[in-house]
């Protein structure tokens, strides 16, 4: 059996501001263990018994594709980058990935894992998986329920209905269930209402099917994102492992997310079951027990990281004295506690986060209230990754700014001008191969050289370790805008 892990990688995150914003997401964050959450994605599915695996696909914004490629290079599983022009939700991202997985007269079963999740055991998730998988093969839509452990408020709910009979061939029994109905994120007394009854899962997201039963279902429930995602796969084009498609064409895709559109559908008719559902396959859901979580804010992600004795997580430079339950998190300055319990405390570069566990949920109201002010904080990281590397603003004042720039090997920036900026370089380590008007040359370790306002230029790494650096920029006017490209091996 043909299995092809699908990611999809939306979505900002910005309950988890400072640490994710909307440049940088928390799905491309590591922040369980090294890996990122998109990395950690990727290698769960690795050893499904019975199934071969197929490169990973990820369906992600155009502004991520060059940091998405680059961890899974650093993963060593290159893969397949779909591009989405504008997002439109889940289930134009799944239309796409099924279209792309059948590109070559394939029908995989589609293994469909939003990308900033968190699954702590492995074999139990892959065991439900390739149960999964054995159903969704014989034609139904899987869906992987959460067995709840508490009156959750946060996650929408999946009630089970009657048993599915599965598989004739599964070695072991799996309680599959028709999806009697989705439900929204309920009140407390509801919750605490469905965790007693007992058939109700939370829902986590995930989901198995052939990629021909999917464009079949889309195809009954919502025609007109079909038409719109194949028009616009139809017009796209491949670029190495990025498949982009037309910008224009998927504009005109209305948004829906895979339950709204084909599930909850499902659901309605799963009692029927027969040519007057409208030829609907059936929706299946399976309880999923393997310590899951959305990761959606900053009490959940406390609640899946190791923790001392009195309850505390730290990360990074942290002092606590008399603390209880507390999450604090250093990126670079000392953070220390004295006497507190139930806090997150969150340290950035250019931000700190200090909120009870208990409001956790109401940090993405700062989140609006920096964009409404304008402030790049919401958006952006001090430190901003490029396709050749990253540079951090170190300093800033009237009319200068200090970055620290990193080039990776073979990494190149842009044949580029200012209008209003000269820049004064340093290398630190490393080997520059600098083009500066028709010049070029190399600069090592503790050498410098001056870029004038409106020379053409462009900084190179020739070598096989990181090239670090420091820029001075000075003049009038020093937003990134004011740059004037002539070549980019990117195609920016």
């Amino acid at each position: 059996m043909l299995i092809q892990p699908v990611v999809l990688s939306g979505g900002s995150g910005t309950r988890l501001w400072p640490l994710s914003r909307e440049k940088y997401p928390k799905q491309l964050l590591p922040l369980i263990g090294d890996d990122s959450l998109l990395q950690a994605t990727v290698r769960r599915v690795e050893g499904i018994a019975g199934a071969e695996l197929a490169p990973p696909m990820v369906v992600c914004g155009e502004e991520y594709r060059f940091v998405i490629a680059e961890q899974l290079r650093l993963l060593g599983k290159p893969g397949i980058i779909v591009l989405e022009p504008t997002g439109r939700n889940t289930a134009p991202a799944l239309t796409l990935a099924a279209l792309a997985a059948i590109k070559d007269e394939a029908d995989p079963v589609l293994l469909v894992m939003p990308a900033d999740h968190v699954i702590l055991d492995i074999p139990a998730f892959q065991r439900v998986v390739g149960q999964g998988a054995l159903l969704a093969a014989d034609g139904a839509i899987v869906t992987f329920g959460i067995t709840p452990d508490a009156p959750e408020t946060g996650y929408g709910y999946i009630q089970s209905g009657a048993p599915f009979p599965g598989k004739a061939t599964l070695t072991v029994p799996t309680p599959a269930s028709l999806i009697a109905r989705f439900v929204e994120k309920p009140d407390l007394s509801t919750a605490q209402a469905y965790l007693d009854e007992g058939s109700y899962l939370w829902n986590s997201g995930l989901f198995m099917m052939r990629a021909s039963v999917w464009l079949a279902a889309i195809n009954i429930c919502r025609p007109d994102i079909l038409v719109a995602c194949q028009t616009a796969w139809d017009q796209g084009s491949a670029d190495g492992e990025f498949v982009r498609v037309d910008k224009d064409a998927f504009a005109q895709c209305p948004a829906d997310s895979i339950d709204y559109a084909v599930m909850e559908r499902m659901a309605a008719n799963a009692s029927s079951l027969n040519a007057a559902a409208g030829a609907l396959p059936p929706g299946v859901v399976i309880p999923l027990s393997a310590g899951w979580s959305d990761v959606g804010a900053w009490d959940a992600l406390w609640q899946v990281l190791p923790k001392d004795d009195s309850g505390n997580v730290t990360q990074g430079d942290v002092l606590l004295h008399d603390c209880n339950n507390t999450l604090a998190l250093s990126e670079g300055r000392l953070v220390a506690c004295v006497g507190v319990s139930d806090l997150v405390v969150v340290e950035t570069a250019d931000a700190i986060l200090v909120v009870h566990k208990d409001k956790t949920q109401d940090v993405k109201k700062i989140v609006d209230s920096l964009k409404q002010q304008g402030r790049v904080e919401g958006s952006i990281h001090r430190k901003v990754f490029r396709p050749w590397g990253s540079y951090d603003s170190v300093d800033a004042g009237e009319r200068f700014q200090v970055k620290r720039i990193v080039v990776k090997p073979g990494g190149t920036l842009s044949l580029q001008m200012h209008h209003h900026r000269a820049e004064h370089w340093i290398v630190v380590s490393g080997t520059a191969k600098v083009t500066r008007g028709e010049t070029t040359f190399l600069l090592s370790e503790n050498e410098s050289t001056f870029i004038p306002l409106g020379t053409t230029h462009r900084l190179e790494n020739p070598g096989c370790v990181a090239l670090e650096m420091i820029e001075v920029q000075s003049g009038s006017y020093l937003g990134e805008d004011d740059i004037v490209r002539f070549e980019d091996v990117y195609g920016r």
